[in-house]
């Protein structure tokens, strides 16, 4: 009776032996979950948002004809919105409206300039770098008003997220002016003030 019991403990530990002594092949290594990639961080501040505010500068016009041109202060009001990607990209519409009091000879004054106006800008730290283009319109005391186009570029800098400051130059152009009937250019260069909101 030992003698068996003995053998079916032998018999029993031999077949278990493989099982002990694990496995020959290697374990299948876990799989590596990756982290997620973080989106990129924004550029600079956000630039999403109406803006309301002034500008302020000079102007210097220019009919071709002979003693009507003159140049003088302009400035006036600005409003818009502006869109920023979220990358260093920044599309914008907007309005202007400059009163002036520039004497162009005896001729006549330019009095008022309005402007619709796009931009789009690049984020350069806290600034955006952008040119600028659109509709103009022209008014005087003597030669009534036109509608025009313009183009130019500008800087502006984020002070906060609430105010910006910034300079811009714009080349506008009339042809065949009110009554007058001559070309007009007319170059603006202003600083910009602006409240964001």
């Amino acid at each position: 009776m030992l003698k068996t019991t003995t053998a079916l403990m032998t018999a029993t530990a031999l077949m278990a032996a493989p099982a002990f002594a694990g496995n020959v092949q290697e374990p299948t290594p876990e799989p590596v979950i990756a982290a997620p990639v973080a989106p990129p961080a924004p550029v600079g501040p956000n630039w999403t948002g109406f803006y309301a505010g002034g500008q302020l500068g000079y102007g210097d016009v220019d009919t071709g004809a002979a003693g009507v041109d003159g140049d003088g202060l302009i400035g006036g009001l600005i409003a818009g919105y502006d869109y920023d990607y979220g990358n260093n990209w920044v599309v914008g519409l907007g309005l202007d409206y400059d009163f002036a009091d520039i004497d162009l000879g005896a001729a006549a004054s330019l009095e008022d300039v309005f402007r619709i106006k796009s931009r789009l800008g690049y984020k350069v730290g806290n600034g955006l770098l952008y040119g600028t283009g659109g509709y103009a319109w022209a008014d005087t005391d003597t030669l009534g008003d036109d509608n025009g186009y313009f183009f130019g570029a500008g800087y502006e800098h984020m002070i906060s997220q609430n105010l910006s400051l910034g300079g811009e130059v714009l080349y506008h152009k009339f042809e065949n002016f009110g009554t007058a009937g001559v070309d007009v250019d007319a170059t603006t260069v202003q600083a910009r003030a602006a409240f964001r909101f």
